[in-house]
């Protein structure tokens, strides 16, 4: 079985958005590295000096799911397009939390309601700038 990891790269915010995704889905930090844990220091052209306190790498479970997250090369804001990541909550009770945690100071972009494939269903973007799509699976028939 192949296992896809969704690897978000924040440009400097990495850190901030550990600790919000710990807060707004009780992500785990499985692993944490600085740039300053490293045997030789990163270029100065991959990374500005001065950043050695920043996230080189991360991963963080949430629920059966590892994201893995990094500061890049410490450019500035991150900028994620083209994906969203989506997520099923086990039941409405959570998918309403987790929906207002992950859109505060962020926008919401569908709110939550039914859908035809959910009893409901919601898109937003983070303050990072990330696309998440929750959602609730039906019951069982």
């Amino acid at each position: 079985m192949t296992t896809l990891y969704p690897y978000l790269v924040f440009e400097g915010r990495c850190e901030e958005a550990i600790e919000f995704y710990k807060l707004a889905l009780g992500a785990k930090v499985e692993m944490l590295l600085r740039f300053s844990d490293a045997p030789d220091p990163p270029p100065p052209e991959m990374v500005p000096p001065g950043n050695g306190h920043k996230v080189m790498h991360s991963e963080l479970r949430i629920g059966d799911s590892v994201m893995m997250a990094t500061d890049g090369s410490c450019g500035g804001r991150g900028e994620f397009r083209g994906f969203s990541i989506a997520v099923d909550a086990p039941d409405e009770p959570t998918l309403n939390r987790w929906f207002a945690a992950l859109s505060d100071g962020g926008q919401v972009t569908m709110p939550l309601g039914p859908t035809f494939w959910s009893p409901r269903f919601g898109m937003l973007t983070d303050r990072f700038g990330v696309g998440w799509m929750l959602g609730v699976q039906p019951p069982a028939a």
